[in-house]
């Protein structure tokens, strides 16, 4: 069962009136605002290796310019946890699992996007849209086999939504992600269902690709900078259609920031991250290519029980589709059940889907249709039996992804 809240429409009427009364300049940032001007066709995308400027970039002359990830940048914490408006996206991309005191089960997503918008027109006032916020904020219930979600899109120039290291928040409305004395509280809400959690982080954060740097493509400055929290012990309060509902688990939090696009020829990804009961984690990454090919910068990192990194390449691992799922809202045919096998790590394993129905339409805010949702481990490393928890996310087989191709949406 999917129960999925939308965004309030009257705002389109407000602005309906607005376009009857205002000059030319102000209508020109709220048509920009509303209509998708300085969104693109297709608008925004995910996360996981979520590689593609999420909106069309201006080709005015007067377009902002933005920093590429080069290399050579030093990560600092706190700072990094917050915004970096000098590239074009970015995000803060939590899931988890969790079980409540009484054995119920459920995954958690909760993201908070930024995407800097090419505004032309001169304007001083607060109200001049500099930065997009998005949100999407999604509950699998796993006993029950039942998913819902909800989406945001809010301007920052307000104080609407921001990424602030003083106040030490990523806000969007009422949802936000807040550290304080090392501890993250999120919280968001809509009707009956909403949360209110603690995460602590276990082991230090994973940069990863090389120190921090993920090559998506080739040539400088096909990259974003990346790292994760991989083990953030969990506890708090998770309410669903208005049952509360005492929770603890373990919660993954992925960070990237870029200013690059995809590929013509890269038409979406899997990504997966894993914790497994004996304390180690795993993430990989497989970009699919036209025709399906599969995409030479795909990679990962697996993380031993000290918070020992190891990186892999695309020849390390190996991600087979074991069992497929058709979507009856877009169609699209998702592999919710895969084999993975690392010759280098010893691991031999496959992960399914807790429930297959975990698919978003988020046509308000990214307008893109994407599978996101809890998984389950069994297998082997080195020979000894194994058994995690995470999550999946899968693009681009609900129809292309890339500027300038037709929106499946």
């Amino acid at each position: 069962m999917i129960q999925m809240i939308r965004p309030n429409h009257n705002g389109r009427i407000v602005l309906a009136a607005l376009l009857i009364l205002c000059g030319l300049t102000f209508c020109s940032i709220w048509s920009s605002w509303w209509s998708g001007q300085a969104f693109g066709a297709e608008g925004p995308l995910p996360h996981g290796p979520r590689q593609a400027g999420m909106f069309h970039r201006g080709s005015d002359s007067t377009a902002r310019q933005f920093c590429q990830a080069t290399g050579g940048y030093r990560f600092e914490f706190p700072r990094d946890f917050f915004s970096h408006p000098c590239f074009k996206t970015e995000w803060w991309y939590f899931t988890g699992n969790l079980t409540a005191s009484d054995g119920h089960r459920f995954g958690l997503e909760l993201t908070f996007f930024r995407e800097a918008v090419d505004n032309p027109y001169p304007n001083p006032s607060r109200w001049r849209v500099e930065d997009l916020y998005l949100a999407h904020f999604a509950v699998s219930d796993l006993d029950r086999k039942k998913f819902f979600y909800t989406e945001r899109l809010s301007r920052a120039g307000i104080g609407l939504a921001g990424a602030d290291q003083e106040r030490g928040q990523i806000w969007n409305g009422d949802w936000f992600a807040e550290l304080s004395g090392g501890t993250w509280r999120l919280a968001a809400a809509e009707g009956g269902n909403q949360i209110r959690l603690e995460m602590q982080s276990r082991k230090s954060p994973v940069l990863q690709g090389n120190n921090g740097l993920s090559q998506k493509a080739s040539g400088a400055g096909n990259a974003s900078y990346y790292y994760s929290l991989t083990r953030l012990e969990t506890s708090g309060r998770l309410q669903l259609d208005g049952v509360s509902y005492q929770v603890t688990g373990w919660s993954w939090m992925d960070r990237e920031f870029f200013s690059y696009t995809m590929e013509p020829d890269q038409t979406g990804w899997d990504w997966v991250s894993l914790q497994m009961e004996d304390g180690t984690e795993l993430m990989l990454y497989q970009f699919r290519r036209a025709g399906g090919a599969r995409d030479p910068y795909s990679s990962g990192s697996f993380i031993d029980r000290d918070g020992r990194v190891t990186p892999l390449e695309s020849q390390d691992f190996q991600m087979q589709p074991l069992q497929q799922w058709r979507s009856p809202r877009s169609g699209a045919r998702y592999p919710i059940a895969w084999r993975i096998l690392s010759p280098r790590l010893g691991l031999d394993a496959e992960i399914s889907a807790a429930f297959p129905d975990q698919e978003l339409l988020t046509r308000e805010t990214t307008g893109l249709t994407y599978w996101e949702g809890s998984i389950l481990l069994r297998g082997s490393r080195n020979g000894i039996p194994l058994r995690g928890r995470g999550y999946l996310e899968m693009t681009g087989y609900a129809g292309p992804l890339q500027p300038g191709h037709n929106s499946p949406n």
